[in-house]
């Protein structure tokens, strides 16, 4: 696997901070109103599932989980509508960023802005995805090889040690059963999503470093956004 990724590092310390002032859930439940159009039955739907499990980890309270499901049968609410927007940030680093709106014509001109206003810029469709491929990744605090070893053999694509823990990427399609599998021989995960995982990733050191991890920031800050993700190093 690729380089170890600062952002990756950072965007896990920034969900800590965004739950406790309530930005998270707000992004959460955009996520879990998108998962219960297949169903509401986390049992039958994996998607949903697996928000489901983000939103416990993050102690999303019920009432909320509750008024995001109730949205597939409310007539009344604005549909959300999923979007995926790629982009160059500085240096060169590529950006895909996820968002789930009730209007994008007002959420990608403030995508858009935002990009501008850091260095960066809205590439066209399909020229930054195709440095990407969806994976499984999910992360836990445990380290060293017994949970390499009990994550290869659930079926995981590779391992990743990190500072403050391992990283683990599936195929998307193996994502819950991998999960799952470590969970049954005691692994606590501590979060287990699709993203959006850089082929290669591109150095970045000094003033650069710091300008990427401005922009990429800026863009998770945006209400609208679900999930950002980088080749940057």
């Amino acid at each position: 696997m690729s380089g170890h990724s600062k952002w990756a590092t950072t965007k896990r310390q920034k969900a800590v901070v965004d739950a406790k002032r309530g930005a998270l859930f707000t992004k959460i439940g955009n996520q879990i109103a998108i998962a219960a159009r297949s169903g509401t039955d986390p049992a039958m739907n994996p998607s949903l599932a697996m928000v489901l499990e983000k939103a416990r980890l993050a102690n999303m309270p019920k009432a909320n989980i509750e008024r995001a499901i109730a949205r597939v049968a409310d007539k009344s609410a604005a549909a959300l509508i999923e979007e995926t927007y790629e982009a160059y940030g500085p240096g060169g680093v590529g950006i895909i960023i996820e968002v789930a709106t009730d209007n994008k014509n007002r959420t990608m001109p403030e995508v858009r802005h935002t990009l501008e206003k850091n260095g960066g810029r809205m590439a066209d469709p399909g020229s930054v995805m195709f440095q990407f491929t969806r994976k499984g990744v999910i992360f836990t605090k445990a380290k060293g090889d017994e949970i390499m070893m009990a994550a290869l053999d659930a079926g995981a694509e590779d391992v990743a040690d990190e500072d403050d823990g391992t990283t683990i990427y599936t195929a998307s399609s193996d994502l819950m059963k991998v999960r799952s599998a470590l969970i049954d021989n005691g692994y606590e995960i501590d979060s287990a999503e699709l993203q959006y995982v850089p082929n290669n990733t591109v150095p970045v050191e000094g003033e650069t470093s710091e300008k990427v991890e401005k922009i990429l920031d800026a863009i998770d800050e945006l209400d609208d956004v679900v999930a950002v993700h980088t080749n940057a190093e």
